[in-house]
């Protein structure tokens, strides 16, 4: 496999059929570590995500990073010659990828069961707005709205304000990182049954999932959770502060001790002992007053005075980081966090690292996702399949590739 004889994953091989955001995550997650991702776009009708984003000299900058460490082939699945190619590359594969709308894979003869008859160990991790069984589950599902019937947007913002959502595709990252959990475990169980199965992602259930309490709150007390701008209810003192020089920091300060060392900071270790402050509960209660009284303090500080007493006394705090921030950060730069990674239009392209760090067998980015579709045809039919020049050509004639 091409430049992956130390990954993880080296010698797992998957394909990656579904586009835009949540399947291709899984995908990019996989090839970090060495699985040889197989992209399958139809022909003449490339993923959306290659024309998502800022573009510079008219390049996509979200592909590359979305697709990295991938191969590119072109592949008609809508065709039965299309699905016969598929058919022959899932014998010689360990995964498939796909998050189209359930029951798009059946209506092209492509169902699990269909294609576990053809190889028994083929692992299905299968993305979608509300999962394969349901009354729901034959709707669109983008993970906008996932997010919403998840219940995040409910909570997210102020609350004399709409709903508002967060500046990036959370719900479908989320999909994605719980549908890499399920093809890994499926992968590990296969170790001992031989045998592959689905994995069954549903977005606005990957989004429920980390929904902390707010159910057994609304079943058990009547409380329904709400928007509450920028703490968190019964979390105190956690809040966003400004400083002297017009600047806002982020202080997490919640627990008893960690309170005390804040209160430490400030030059009023006495507050930790006072009965409105002294336990979880009771700050909670006095919130507001006690974030004024926080404010006071970094108000007559600049955010560099105050984070240096902050980190002296160990407690939790920093900047609002804009993607600025994060470029010129040394810590960022230390944990190799923003990644040069030679592109063949753009020149040095700057990726987000690898997470998590592998102490042994880390994982590594050897390539921006292809400038062009089918880029890898020619590698994966023919040494893969082993596919005769005049055979591509046929397939290139009717539009199957």
């Amino acid at each position: 496999m091409d430049n992956a004889e130390h990954l993880p994953l080296q010698g797992v091989r998957v394909l990656e059929l579904g586009t835009l955001l949540a399947g291709p995550f899984t995908g990019r997650l996989l090839a970090d570590f060495g699985a040889e991702v197989i992209k399958v776009e139809p022909p003449g009708k490339s993923d959306p995500m290659r024309n998502w984003g800022k573009k510079k000299n008219g390049v996509g900058l979200w592909w590359p990073i979305q697709s990295r460490n991938k191969k590119s082939i072109t592949l008609n699945l809508r065709e039965e010659a299309g699905q016969r190619v598929l058919k022959d590359l899932v014998k010689e594969s360990d995964i498939i990828i796909e998050n189209f709308r359930p029951g798009t894979m059946e209506k092209w003869g492509l169902s699990y069961e269909r294609l576990s008859e053809i190889n028994p160990k083929m692992i299905m991790v299968r993305t979608s707005g509300f999962g394969q069984t349901g009354p729901y589950n034959k709707r669109a599902g983008f993970g906008s709205v996932a997010e919403a019937m998840g219940g995040l947007r409910h909570v997210t913002g102020f609350p004399d304000r709409p709903p508002s959502r967060i500046g990036i595709s959370i719900g479908d990252t989320l999909a994605a990182l719980f549908a890499t959990i399920g093809c890994l475990t499926a992968l590990h169980e296969r170790e001992r049954s031989g045998e592959g199965q689905v994995v069954d992602t549903a977005i606005y259930e990957a989004v429920f999932s980390v929904m902390e309490s707010t159910i057994p709150d609304y079943l058990l007390t009547g409380y329904v959770r709400e928007r509450m701008g920028n703490i968190l209810p019964g979390v105190a003192p956690s809040n966003i502060y400004l400083t002297k020089d017009e600047t806002f920091i982020v202080i997490g300060a919640n627990s008893d001790g960690v309170f005390m060392r804040l209160c430490e900071a400030m030059g009023e270790p006495e507050l930790a002992d006072d009965e409105k402050y002294s336990t979880h509960d009771a700050r909670a209660k006095h919130m507001k007053e006690l974030d004024l009284r926080i404010e006071d303090w970094t108000k007559s500080l600049t955010a560099e005075e105050s984070l240096a007493l902050l980190e002296t006394h160990g407690v939790p705090s920093g900047m609002i980081y804009s993607a600025k921030d994060i470029v010129e950060d040394p810590h960022y730069k230390e944990r190799e966090m923003i990644v040069p990674v030679e592109h063949p239009e753009l020149g040095e392209f700057p990726m987000p690292g690898v997470v998590p760090k592998l102490s042994r067998t880390p994982g590594k980015i050897h390539k921006p996702g292809a400038v062009k579709m089918g880029m890898d045809n020619e590698t994966v039919f023919k040494d893969i399949l082993g596919m005769t020049s005049e055979e591509m050509e046929e397939l290139k004639g009717n539009n199957i590739i």
